[in-house]
Parts: C-alpha cells; structure tokens; sequence
C-alpha cells in the first residue's frame, strides 16, 4: 500500500498524569505525541490528526502544554467512554486508531496497520507488557484499544462506545464488532505460534482471542521478533485499580455479567 495521503485520526484518552506526581512533571500523553511523530507512516506520505481527548473541565488545564501538538476534545462527563466518543466527533480521518496516554506505538506499528487494513476492516494487536521505568514483563495477547486501528466505515458500521460502561466498554465495543461480520486481523509477532497446537500450548491467550472472538480473527504476523503495541502497568492504571479497590471490582464483575448475558461471552 502506498501510504501517500492516507488520513489517520488518532483518538488519545487522557487523564494529564504522568509517572511522577510531582507539578510540573511530565504527563504520559506528552510521551504517546512524541511516538507518534515517530512512526515511518509518515515518512511514507501519511497524515495524522493527534486527538488527546479529556473529561470535561480539563481542556484549560491541557491547553498550555499540547497546544500544536494535538486537537483537544472535551467530553461532558468525566469517563473514558465519554471522552473517547468526544474526540471521535472530531476525527476527520480516512482511518482511525486509538493510543491510551500511557502506552506506546513502535515506528513501524501504524504502517504495519495501515497495510494490514488493505485486506481486513479492523485490526488489533498483541503487545509488550512494560513497567513505568521499562522493565519487560510479558507479551500480552489481550487486543488493548492501543492496537486498534480501523477504516472509518468500521466506525459507522459498529458505532461509537457505549457509556454505560465503565471498565470494560472495549470489551462491549468488540461485541459488536463481532457481531457485525466485518473482517478482522490481529497482528503478531514473527515469532508467535499460529498453528492451533502450539498455540494452545505456549500462548493460550491467543487461544482464548480466538474463542472470545467467535472465531472471526485472522492471525497475522509482522516481520518483527517483538510485539509492536507497548503497554505500561502502574499503579493509575484501570486493571491495578480494580485489583485494589473493592467497590471497583465489584462494578468490573457486574459489566462482565452483563456483557456474558448479552454476547454468550466476554467479548475479546
């Protein structure tokens, strides 16, 4: 594929947190803008439309340091599903994608997306789990939103992102997807294991994927011997504050109930 005035809007959720909550200190969001400067998309001919997208009130707040670097969408209630659906009204792209603040894209993932997306109508990706001071820890097979990247008619088809939900509203929105028979690709590492009995013995995430799916992903791999999504575990993130709060995990266990109830299973 030829990248040449390909049009990406890249929706980033954010809170304005950083690693350090010393003022002043730097924000994830600020480190997500500078990967995607990166990316050798584009090099190619690319465009891409960074969207940093805040709860409400805190537009002000953001202004004075994302200025030039990213369009502002502000939501009008604080949650995630309401902050992406708000950057998601101004995405003008051909294709969009998603980056939460604290993770991170390697410079080939967008190309590698894009060209993937010649044959599928939405892909998602394994990634490398990493501390905050960027100790590896795991590959994760789990599609986090920061490996999706879909065309815009995806979007239209399967809609914008139900706010009812709390924790699990990507869950809820691959539901939907799966349901909608659109084509979808999950890209792997090249060394990962495609052939079902090596799968299921040496990476069984990608056996429950298969399964959570309905059966309706394509694996791909790419040429790198790493995951090319990055994602950073601290103590801010959704996961660790469910595992911590008890009020929380009890409202994780009730989405899960009702997405069981509504799709036959947790939707991946």
């Amino acid at each position: 594929m030829t990248m040449q005035g390909a049009r990406v809007s890249v929706v980033i959720p954010s809170r304005l947190k950083g690693p350090s909550t010393e003022p002043g200190s730097p924000w994830f969001v600020e480190r997500a803008l500078n990967c995607l400067r990166e990316q050798t998309a584009l090099k190619q001919g690319a465009m891409l439309q960074a969207i940093v997208a805040v709860d409400e009130g805190m537009a002000a707040v953001a202004a004075p340091r994302l200025a030039g670097r990213a369009v502002l969408a502000e939501s009008q209630k604080r949650s995630q599903a309401a902050a992406l659906n708000a950057g998601l009204a101004i995405a003008g792209g051909d294709y969009i994608a998603f980056l939460e603040d604290d993770d991170l894209w390697s410079p080939d993932f967008l190309a590698v997306a894009l060209n993937t997306l010649q044959q599928f109508d939405f892909v998602s990706s394994t990634q490398i789990d990493m501390s905050v001071d960027g100790q590896v820890q795991r590959i994760s097979d789990f599609p986090t939103p920061s490996g999706w990247v879909m065309k815009r008619r995806t979007l239209e088809t399967v809609g914008v992102f139900d706010e009812a939900y709390r924790w699990h509203l990507d869950s809820e929105w691959l539901g939907r997807l799966g349901d909608s028979g659109l084509s979808r690709a999950h890209l792997l590492e090249a060394t990962a294991p495609i052939e079902q009995q090596w799968i299921e013995a040496s990476r069984p995430q990608i056996a429950d994927l298969m399964e959570a799916s309905g059966g309706r992903v394509s694996l791909c791999r790419h040429a790198s011997p790493w995951p090319l999504v990055v994602r950073t575990l601290h103590p801010n993130s959704g996961m660790a504050q469910i595992g911590a709060d008890p009020e929380k995990s009890l409202e994780s266990k009730a989405e899960y109930t009702r997405l069981m109830e509504r799709f036959g299973r947790l939707p991946w």
